[in-house]
Order: C-alpha cells, then sequence, then structure tokens
C-alpha cells in the first residue's frame, strides 16, 4: 500500500496572499472594536446592567465548543483506530487548537478590564466552575499539542493512541464544564439543569465536525487538492449521526423544562412568545441547523457529494450561532426571579424583560475571533504539512516525500 504523503499549502502569490490579507483586515477589526470598547466603556454595545454577555460571547462559546469536537477526526482515528481518517487527524488537531484560540481571544477582550486576566490566571477559587475552566483550557492545549506533535513526529507515532486517548477524555471534560458555566447558575431559569453539560458535549460533536469539513473543504479548494469522495461521505454520514444527536438533545432538554411547573414560562417565551428567540429557535437552530443539513445528508443526490457535505456543514454552524444566541442571551433577556412566586419591579428593570441589540463594534470583535482562528489555521498550513495528497489509502504511515522536503 503507497505511503500517506503530506504537503504545504501550495497556494502562491495572490492565492495565498490574497485571504490572508482579507483576513487580517478582520482581525485588525477586531482589535480595532476591542480598543474602542476598553476605551470608551461597554455602554458603546448593546450588552447591559442585565445582559452583560452579547454577541462576542456567543461567537466565543461557539467556538470553544467547537474546538472540542473538531479533534473528532483524530479521536476516531487514534482512539477507535478507524485508520482511514489518519490523514486527516493533524489537521483536526490543527482545527481544534485554532478554534480554542479564536474562542479565548473574545472572551479575553469582551470581558473588560484584560489586565487584569493575570489575576484569574494566579487566583483561583476552586469552588467556581469559571476558576475550574482555566485549568481545563490550558490543559487543552497542552495535551492536544503534544498529540500532534507525536503525530507529525515519526519517531513519536508509538505513543500517538496513548496521547490520542487523553486529548478524548480532556475534550469531554472541558465541554462539560463549558455546558456547566450555565448549568450551574441557578439564577437564571433558562440554565439551572445538569442536562447542560451532556448536552453541550453532544453539541460540540456536531459543531465540530461541521467546522472541520468547511475548513477542510477550503483548505482543499484553496490548494486546488482532490480528496477521495469516499472518505467525504463517510464524513458526511458522521456529521448526520450527531446532528441527529443534537437534535434529540435539545428535545430532551426542552421537554425536561417543560414538565417542571417553575420553568415553563421561560420556556415559553424561548419557544413562543419571545420575538427574536422563538424564531432563532425554530428556524435556526432546528430547521437550518438540524432538519435542512439531515436532509441534505441523507438525499441520495446531495449526501455524497462534495458539494452537499459543504452546504450542510456550514448550516450546521449557522444552526449552532443561533442555538448559542437562544442558549445565552435570551436566558438573560428573562427577568431573573429575585422573590419567586411573587411579582417584583423597581427603577432598576427588575421583573422586566430586557431588550438586546449587538452593536457594530461588537460584531467586529466576535468576526474578528474567528478571523484569528482562520489566520492561525492558514498561516500553519503554509508553514507545516497539514494536508494528505491523497485519503485514498489511510492504512500505511505518513511520510514525507523527498519532492516536498526542504530545499
Amino acid at each position: 500500500m503507497a505511503a500517506v504523503v503530506h504537503r504545504e499549502l501550495a497556494a502562491e502569490a495572490w492565492r495565498f496572499y490574497g485571504p490572508v490579507l482579507a483576513i487580517g483586515a478582520l482581525v485588525a477589526a477586531g482589535f480595532a472594536a476591542f480598543v474602542y470598547m476598553e476605551t470608551n466603556g461597554h455602554f458603546v454595545t448593546g450588552m447591559d446592567n442585565q445582559i452583560v454577555w452579547g454577541l462576542p460571547h456567543v461567537f466565543a462559546v461557539f467556538l470553544i465548543v467547537a474546538a472540542s469536537g473538531a479533534l473528532n477526526v483524530a479521536s476516531v482515528a487514534s482512539v477507535f483506530g478507524r485508520t482511514q481518517y489518519k490523514p486527516l487527524a493533524p489537521l483536526s488537531a490543527l482545527v481544534s487548537l485554532a478554534l480554542l484560540a479564536g474562542g479565548l481571544a473574545i472572551l479575553a477582550a469582551d470581558l473588560g478590564r484584560p489586565d487584569r486576566l493575570v489575576v484569574a490566571m494566579t487566583h483561583f477559587n476552586l469552588t467556581s466552575i469559571f476558576a475550574l475552566n482555566m485549568f481545563l483550557y490550558s490543559g487543552f492545549f497542552a495535551i492536544v499539542g503534544v498529540y500532534l506533535w507525536f503525530m507529525m513526529e515519526r519517531r513519536m507515532h508509538r505513543y500517538t493512541g496513548t496521547a490520542g486517548i487523553a486529548a478524548f477524555v480532556w475534550r469531554i471534560i472541558l465541554t462539560t464544564g463549558t455546558g456547566s458555566i450555565f448549568g450551574f447558575l441557578v439564577g437564571r431559569e433558562a440554565y439551572d439543569s445538569a442536562l447542560l453539560g451532556p448536552t453541550f458535549v453532544v453539541y460540540s460533536l456536531a459543531y465540530g465536525t461541521a467546522a472541520f469539513l468547511v475548513v477542510l473543504d477550503l483548505a482543499s479548494r484553496w490548494d486546488a487538492r482532490a480528496f477521495d469522495p469516499e472518505t467525504i461521505a463517510k464524513l458526511g454520514r458522521l456529521l448526520a449521526v450527531l446532528v441527529a444527536a443534537a437534535l434529540y438533545m435539545t428535545a430532551v432538554f426542552h421537554l425536561t423544562k417543560l414538565y417542571m411547573a417553575r420553568s415553563r414560562d421561560v420556556e415559553a417565551f424561548l419557544l413562543v412568545q419571545g420575538g427574536i428567540y422563538p424564531l432563532l429557535f425554530w428556524l435556526g437552530q432546528i430547521a437550518i441547523g438540524g432538519v435542512l443539513p439531515l436532509v441534505l445528508l441523507y438525499s441520495p443526490r446531495t449526501g455524497t457529494t462534495r458539494g452537499g457535505v459543504l452546504a450542510a456543514a456550514v448550516l450546521v454552524v449557522l444552526g449552532g450561532l443561533a442555538q448559542m444566541y437562544v442558549t445565552i442571551i435570551g436566558a438573560q433577556a428573562w427577568p431573573q426571579p429575585i422573590f419567586p412566586g411573587w411579582q417584583e419591579s423597581s427603577s432598576f428593570f427588575d421583573g422586566e424583560i430586557h431588550s438586546y441589540a449587538p452593536s457594530l463594534p461588537e460584531v467586529f470583535l466576535a468576526l474578528g475571533g474567528v478571523a484569528l482562528a482562520a489566520a492561525l489555521i492558514a498561516v500553519a498550513l503554509k508553514a507545516l504539512r497539514f494536508l494528505p495528497e491523497s485519503c485514498t489509502d489511510s492504512s500505511s504511515q505518513q511520510h514525507t516525500s523527498p519532492q516536498a522536503r526542504p530545499r
């Protein structure tokens, strides 16, 4: 069997630097938005004392959750022994690390007083899920970084399986911790559920796989590099199963909340009466991010085609962003029950449903984090050998061809 050859991105001149400059412009716009908000204060955004996590948090949490799931292909290859995915495993780890970096960059810029981030990194309240996530994020970088090194260094190949298992376990813990940030917030009626931990794990599997497929397709088109249609079809079927699981967990979560009398009002708000939030839930998360991708992936005409799988992956990403918007902002728009069983009102808007409209700086900050992840991926693809020339024969070990060696 022929060995799998990995090479750098071959795009030259304007085919590489043109898109990179566009991505860099978005990164610069995101940084400018951060400086503007940091200089003038967060009152220039659409956030207020009631809604303190806005659009940047929607993108940040989506990227963090997707980072865990983007490692699916590498885990399937190393942990579950599906050798046909091994050529794509290094790219899977790269996308995972880049997405997490982009998400954390948004968080650091959006929370305010980033100069005090060192305090959060050196003083820990171990009873806080936020403090525990500092360990989870840094641990993920370390473990997946070592895992990637083992995959790309031939002398370390024998340790790839062990590193893959460690990365698989850690990413499940990380996503559970991210979901638990919301599940442990008992003051918000839309949260306050132990189901959010495993639900976010399932979401991560779907969103991360979709994000990886988008990167894989764009990178191969960028480099005019063909991939085995059977591999694309298998990844599409994997995405379909994960999207169906995400829909199942969504149904279980909301049915559980509806079963409890104390949660029915907030569920009615999010699912029926809340204006933009039911629209994003039913049209965005369920229809665009769930049902339509399943139709595309299980259709005989589109389910095995490159275009059909890419379209489904893009729809899943859009549906994931809609889900995060409803989960993060919709829950804050619903008033907190300060005195359960009683109605309260004050000059501080207690008991009132809050409105939120993202400002332009928030939009640029959110897109800047996505662009940062894209920039990291683009530079890594150009500098290192991540892209396989062929995915048709993955049972043998990868090697570097003589033509690809540095001169």
